[in-house]
């Protein structure tokens, strides 16, 4: 193992930035100067920024170095999609404490290049430091976007449908699952292997979750402009709240439209958790929440991976879900808060 000392901060940016390869037309100049140069010419800039912290947002005890740099990545091209753009650049910076290593550090940036080549994103600069509390990761990244085609939070309009990608409720599960695993390793006396088998969607799922990218080119390819669009980080329900709020509208959302993959349910009946609970409130899935126009109804069925959970309210019927025997039970915001984590 190379101690991180031994190449100095400029020497460990560029071991760990001199095979970037560069996928866009935009990024003019990379890493290697003061600051990235960029051209956008007539196109609208969007910026995100996530940032992640050990103890906080991930547990290196079963999440690997690697899939977390694929997913400290991704999490942030997925903000860049759910305004119905399309990410081109990206900053890397670090905190790290003195138990990592520059082999350490190369698995974090073999995850982030990966996840770069599968976009088509460029990595354009960044920033390392010494960190007193373990692992930092904070990215920045620039997409970009047709002035007529940004989607907001703002847009939702009565009668429009509410639509989600995917499933909801898998990353929730498998986290539930690792947490287990991580506890009953911790409480063995033997070094004892987790079995996993049956389980490696839901642990997909929340170790290395993917962009929509797909779903932003099908509904350009079918002409639907969504009125209003996030991304499932933190919940469903959260972040339909915030649609309806922004929107000054209400929704209701049909418990028996929600999709959710079968491997989700079984580990919530393994555990005895409400699946439907966990679907509305878990995060982490990184899916696309949006809506659209109810005379987009055929074009969207038609959409594949995309299902219809329910429509928009005027505001004055507030925001409810809908059970399988029509009662109706008030939303609330009950995703996953960084700022409550311990």
């Amino acid at each position: 193992m190379t101690e991180i000392s031994t190449l100095g901060e400029f020497g460990l940016i560029h071991h760990l930035t001199e095979k970037i390869k560069l996928f866009n037309k935009s990024t003019v100049k990379g890493v290697g100067d003061d600051a990235a140069v960029l051209n956008y010419k007539d196109k609208q800039v969007l910026v995100t920024t996530d940032l992640m912290l050990e103890g906080i947002h991930f547990d290196l005890m079963y999440v690997p170095l690697k899939h977390l740099g694929y997913k400290a990545a991704v999490i942030n091209f997925s903000d860049i999609y759910a305004m119905n753009g399309q990410p081109k650049q990206i900053t890397v910076s670090l905190g790290i404490s003195s138990r990592f290593t520059v082999e350490h550090l190369e698995e974090i940036y073999s995850g982030i290049l990966l996840a770069c080549e599968n976009y088509g994103v460029d990595v354009v600069g960044g920033d390392t430091t010494a960190s007193l509390t373990g692992l930092t990761i904070s990215i920045t990244c620039i997409g970009e976007a047709e002035k007529e085609k940004i989607v907001y939070r703002n847009g939702a309009k009565e009668n429009d449908l509410i639509c989600v990608s995917g499933d909801l409720g898998s990353a929730y599960m498998g986290l539930q699952l690792l947490e287990r695993e991580k506890l009953v390793f911790e409480g063995q006396t033997e070094n004892v292997q987790p079995d996993f088998t049956g389980k490696e969607y839901i642990l997909g799922r929340q170790l290395k979750p993917e962009a929509r990218k797909d779903i932003i080119a099908k509904l350009a390819e079918k002409g639907i402009q969504p009125t209003s669009m996030m991304d499932i980080s933190d919940g469903l329900s959260s972040e339909l709240i915030h649609i309806c709020k922004q929107s000054n509208v209400g929704c209701r959302v049909y418990e028996d439209k929600i999709p959710i993959h079968i491997q989700a349910v079984a580990m919530a009946e393994e555990l005895n958790m409400n699946i439907v609970t966990a679907a509305l409130n878990g995060g982490e899935d990184y899916e696309l929440l949006f809506t659209c126009s109810i005379d987009d109804y055929e074009k969207v069925v038609a959409m594949e991976g995309v299902g219809i959970v329910g429509h928009i309210t005027k505001p004055g019927l507030g925001m409810h879900l809908v059970g399988r025997e029509g009662e109706e039970i008030r939303l609330r915001a009950q995703g996953w808060n960084s700022l409550d984590a311990p």
